[in-house]
């Protein structure tokens, strides 16, 4: 089959690999639709990721598809079946997840290499993480599921609670799926991006206002300006920029909940005033990963049809054309892309 390794910095290669034959546990699933995430682009360019793969590696983490191969003892599957699987699971049996903290599971099954013709997956997630798709959803919206419950397990994590205002920090596809998440929660979303068509996404997905950053000297003292003078209840952090994490936490109130989502580069470094965080009694979180409840959340958000999602698919391409795509997402000409055959 043709598949999508990651060798280092900017360094994807399409090569013809064995087909995969499930082990005990383990399903094959032909690829339908691939998606393209920020996170992908993010180790494409810096040739790696602390949690998920070292290169050289099989690529990409979203994906939806049909079931072609079943592994010994695998029940409740059956050929054919549309699925979408997650791209790790949890152990089930450390220290954090008998505490039900699963996103810190010291034994994550990741899985990845959705860029690809067929996947294997993991009896693992097999077990906690494979999903049936519900009839009607499109694979490239099914797809989206990994990403936005991240996204559901940070909004979860954020102590956000009716009526509150809430500043968001990037245009990104998780950046835009916070937006529509938070905006369930009939919250007031303030997003800061860079680009107005993404911005206008942001609208359409319930942000109360927007602003391009390119065009603002202060973001600090336009966000108190909005708040009566305070700073935001909430503020989210989803573009993985340090400076932005400092912003983040100097646009916060008193008592405010700031978290810091986007993944910086690794050994990076930020600066926080300790009198602020003291004497204003902020709350800082780094949220990472999802769980499985909130991979299940997300697969029924998606199918509920209430957010047109597919607007952050901006284009169709063949596995053929992945590097072009990146190259595209660098150029923030894309939002995502939907790679399989149409």
């Amino acid at each position: 089959m043709l598949a999508a390794l990651l060798y280092g910095q900017e360094d994807l290669r399409l090569e013809t690999v064995p087909d995969p034959t499930p082990q005990p546990g383990e399903v094959v699933m032909r690829v339908g639709v691939a998606t393209t995430c920020g996170t992908d682009l993010k180790v494409w360019r810096r040739g790696g990721h602390a949690k998920m793969l070292t290169p050289p590696t099989p690529f990409g983490h979203e994906a939806a598809g049909q079931i072609v191969a079943l592994g010994q003892g695998v029940t409740g599957w059956n050929l054919g079946d549309r699925v979408v699987a997650n791209n790790s699971a949890p152990c089930m049996t450390c220290f954090f997840c008998h505490r039900q903290e699963y996103s810190l599971c010291t034994d994550l099954s990741f899985n990845n290499g959705t860029f690809a013709q067929y996947l294997k997956i993991p009896a693992p997630i097999v077990r906690h993480n494979l999903l049936l798709i519900p009839d009607g959803l499109p694979d490239a919206i099914a797809a989206m599921t990994e990403p936005l419950a991240c996204v559901l397990h940070g909004v979860a994590r954020s102590n956000v609670k009716p009526g509150d205002r809430v500043v968001l920090f990037g245009d990104g596809a998780i950046g835009l799926m916070f937006v529509a998440a938070l905006a369930q929660r009939s919250t007031e979303v303030i997003v800061f991006g860079g680009s107005d068509s993404r911005l206008h996404i942001a609208k359409t997905f319930g942000a109360a206002k927007t602003f391009n950053y390119h065009q603002m000297s202060d973001i600090p003292a336009q966000v108190k300006a909005l708040t009566d003078g305070w700073g935001a209840d909430v503020v989210i952090e989803a573009t993985g920029v340090p400076s932005a994490w400092e912003t983040a936490i100097a646009c916060a109130r008193p008592g405010a909940t700031v978290n810091l989502f986007g993944g910086c580069p690794r050994n990076t470094t930020i600066t926080v005033n300790t009198e602020q965080l003291h004497y204003n009694e902020l709350t800082l979180k780094g949220v990472f990963h999802n769980t499985p409840e909130f991979v299940r959340s997300a697969l029924a958000f998606l199918a509920r049809g209430t957010v047109p999602f597919e607007l952050l698919i901006s284009d169709h391409q063949p596995l053929q054309n992945l590097e072009h795509v990146f190259q595209a997402m660098k150029a923030r000409t894309v939002v995502k892309v939907a790679i399989g055959d149409r």
